[in-house]
């Protein structure tokens, strides 16, 4: 068996080295003529719905996409004329009512076969009693759905301070950027026309979507679970926040005290265009751009005014068109495709220097220095440094885009540790690490997840916690930074580097699950988290974590297929054992970087990932990439997922560039 290895080595090394360049050739063709690279970034159909939504409330034109954007949204149905969150995955009753609403509206008639077969499903699952409170609130802006049967958001929230156990701050960053604005909606609970005009009924008689009702003669249909039953459930927390709503829904959700409502409307639409960047963009993301469109308009602003003028042009900025038609992505990810695509080309040892050269300095120009972002509430006297995802986010820097681009610069140039691009990076994932030792995305102890038990939190997402795959990235980025200081002099950072990690040790060793992986918040799933995880304690194994390690990498060998990659399902999300998956290019990668971060080339299970990653290898324009459908990314689990496009061609170079440098002895 030895002798076979020995001997099979060289040649699986060689093919390795040939899937490299390829690769290589196919991201260079790819990469912008400034530096950097941008790939599509997929979700659910809701997004290019609501989009739909926006611009016929505002009496947009719609004519002139309406084929196109009609064609993306019928290219993503189901067979069972349902739309789900993701490829492959269940259908959803408000996505599916979201996408038959945004058809109607570009003018498919219901009688034809994919809104039949649509009709069919929503009924199935309940009709559409059984929608989101969001899917709720675009209906009701179309009285849809009366406004009664939507939770109580007082704009007054606004006015509540920083230092209370509620206020906008505590939200998640992605939640706060869309709540505000959403207050303004649910302060003026418009009702915007429809085709043929059928906004002109009252709520209750609008028949516009009746045939998705199973009962249409009542839709003042309770959107939580009764009182009584949160009180014998033992949901107290649930409680308090549905007695409240009750309260503020008899109270007339606060607009009997006209001065303060008005007060707390102004204020609120300040805070909002605050947000605004200079090229229209709010927090970087659809909803908070989206909803700011409508909370604008509805305070009186025209359509020519430079909020929304600029807000328009930002959402279409987030359009995609090609051959399977128009639609609006969630997010644009410039800034992360770049640093993940640099990363990739250094593991895989690039030749082309001037590429990496020119994408870092790119790179570079964006990260933010100036003392602006709402992580300042709570972390005042820290010093910017940080990086965002997209274009224009210059208020929400992420922590986890900051660790890839020192993990990029690094791998690029050890003596880029001591530049200031890299200090300042690094000082600021510094001060913004959790008290439990590990670090979340774009804030700092925001972590009450009794806020998941407000009414209108039915996608249990305002809270942004510690998570294990950005905690691990991190403990990488400043492994590697610590590994280098001969190199590169006196590393002022370092004695706080190194407590830093110690606590990030500490907290995925407690976090980490029975079986031996760890869940993945920002990507699929249990293989995401327990990949970063290993990736990052790579560079602490002295310390005792052979009982931590050990049981991850048995993990990952008992979930690799019969055909040597690796697959995990959304449905993990739900629940851990309805994650089988066929194999994807990016989840074999992530468990290949897991597992060569402790073990041997020569491991069967690397070398059988590895054969599996060459020999799934497609040409494509400009060289080679692999082929995957499936969505790997996620943005709420459960809830909302995505699909990144390049996760299935810069995660495999660095797999297979890991592996070839192990042959080399560079590892």
């Amino acid at each position: 068996m030895t002798q076979q290895k020995e001997s099979d080595g060289p040649s699986l090394a060689s093919q390795v080295e040939h899937a490299l360049k390829l690769s290589n050739d196919y991201a260079l063709d790819l990469v912008h003529s400034d530096g950097h690279w941008y790939g599509e970034m997929n979700s659910n159909v809701t997004i290019t719905a609501e989009y739909i939504f926006l611009r016929q409330a505002l009496g947009l034109d719609l004519k002139a996409d309406s084929a196109a954007y009609c064609h993306y949204l019928l290219s993503q149905q189901n067979s069972d004329g349902s739309w789900g969150l993701a490829p492959e995955y269940p259908g959803d009753v408000s996505t599916s009512t979201e996408a038959y609403l945004a058809l109607k509206i570009l003018g498919i008639s219901q009688h034809v076969p994919a809104m039949q077969r649509a009709r069919a499903f929503v009924l199935e699952a309940g009709g559409i009693a059984r929608v989101r409170v969001f899917t709720r609130i675009f209906l009701a802006t179309f009285g849809l759905f009366p406004w009664d049967a939507v939770p109580e958001l007082p704009v007054e929230l606004m006015l509540l301070p920083s230092i209370c156990p509620i206020n906008i701050y505590k939200f998640a960053s992605w939640a706060r950027g869309t709540i505000a604005p959403l207050l303004i909606i649910c302060h003026h609970q418009p009702v915007y026309s429809l085709p043929k005009g059928k906004d002109s009924l009252p709520n209750e008689k609008n028949d516009y979507l009746d045939e998705l009702w199973l009962d249409c003669t009542n839709k003042n249909v309770p959107y939580g679970l009764p009182l009584w039953d949160l009180m014998s459930q033992g949901e107290f927390t649930g409680l308090a926040f549905g007695v409240l709503d009750k309260v503020l829904s008899q109270l007339n959700g606060l607009r009997s005290v006209p001065l303060l409502r008005a007060y707390a409307r102004k204020q609120c639409m300040k805070w909002i265009l605050e947000r605004q960047e200079k090229s229209g963009d709010w927090a970087g993301i659809f909803p908070p751009m989206h909803a700011s469109m409508y909370a604008f308009t509805l305070e009186g602003y025209k359509l020519e005014d430079d909020p929304v003028r600029l807000g328009f042009q930002a959402l279409e900025r987030f359009a995609w068109e090609d051959e399977n038609g128009k639609r609006i992505q969630a997010c644009v990810s410039p800034v992360w495709d770049t640093a993940l695509m640099t990363i990739g080309l250094c593991d895989a040892m690039s030749p082309n220097k001037q590429t990496i050269d020119q994408a870092l300095k790119w790179i570079r120009a964006r990260q933010l220095l100036e003392p602006r972002g709402d992580w300042r509430v709570y972390r005042p006297r820290l010093i910017p440094g940080g990086f965002s995802f997209e274009y224009e986010n210059s208020w929400y820097p992420d922590v986890d885009d900051t660790a890839a681009i020192i993990l990029a610069q690094v791998k690029h140039d050890t003596g880029s540790i001591g530049s200031d691009s890299v200090i300042a990076a690094a000082t600021w994932i510094l001060g913004m690490q959790n008290p439990d030792g590990g670090w979340a995305a774009f804030d700092v102890e925001n972590d009450k997840q009794f806020l998941n038990k407000i009414p209108f939190s039915d996608m249990d997402s305002l809270c942004d916690t510690s998570c294990a795959d950005i905690t691990g990235r991190i403990l990488e980025a400043f492994g590697l930074m610590m590994k280098y200081p001969a190199k590169t002099g006196a590393n002022p950072l370092l004695p706080t580097l190194r407590a830093a990690c110690a606590r990030g040790v500490h907290y995925l060793a407690s976090t980490q699950e029975t079986n031996g992986s760890w869940f993945g918040r920002w990507g699929c799933n249990y293989i995401y988290g327990t990949s970063h995880a290993l990736c990052g304690l790579a560079y602490f194994g002295e310390e005792g974590l052979a009982r931590v390690i050990q049981p991850a990498l048995q993990w990952l060998k008992s979930r690799q297929n019969e055909d040597g990659g690796w697959g995990e399902s959304l449905l993990s999300y739900r629940s851990p054992d309805r994650g089988t998956q066929a194999s994807t290019p990016s989840q074999t990668a992530w468990a290949l970087m897991g597992l060569l971060s402790h073990l041997p080339i020569t491991d069967d299970a690397i070398e059988r990932g590895i054969r599996y990653l060459v020999s799934s290898q497609r040409p494509e324009k400009g060289g080679s990439s692999w082929p995957q459908a499936v969505y790997t990314g996620t943005g709420f689990p459960n809830h909302f997922y995505l699909g990144y496009d390049y996760y299935r061609h810069y995660f495999p170079m660095m797999a297979l560039g890991r592996y070839l440098q192990g042959t080399r002895g560079l590892k």
